[in-house]
């Protein structure tokens, strides 16, 4: 059973302008902003405006504007990052298992070096 949002989350905090943030683009829908611990050289958080908990809450629960706005913003910060030509991660985290720390759903995208295996072969 997925939790019920959070509206004094980090991101929700952020997103009413109540904590600064590092911004690479926002649009109607969405925010995008540098992760402040970055894992890699590239490292941006594509977050949207609605208040969804995970994956599975927004493409649910999302309308169709704000779906793709987020992910026309996803291919923008790309672009805009210089990541599309040598290659780049998105990840997503959802629940417990997968160690998502801020309940409100969100992108991450990673680049600007090789990245590695994403999980342990086995």
């Amino acid at each position: 059973m997925p939790q019920p949002y959070d509206d004094q989350n980090i991101f929700a905090k952020i997103l009413r302008g109540e904590i600064p943030n590092d911004t690479v683009l926002e649009t109607d829908h969405t925010l995008a902003f540098r992760d402040i611990q970055p894992q890699a050289p590239v490292h941006v958080l594509v977050v949207p405006k609605g208040a969804y908990v995970d994956h599975a809450d927004f493409c649910a629960n999302a309308s169709d504007a704000e779906v793709l706005d987020f992910t026309r913003a996803s291919a923008e910060v790309c672009r805009l990052t210089g990541v599309i030509g040598d290659g780049f991660r998105t990840i997503t985290n959802s629940g417990d298992h997968g160690v998502q720390e801020v309940p409100h759903y969100h992108q991450h995208i990673l680049g600007g070096r090789a990245l590695g295996w994403m999980l342990a072969k086995e």
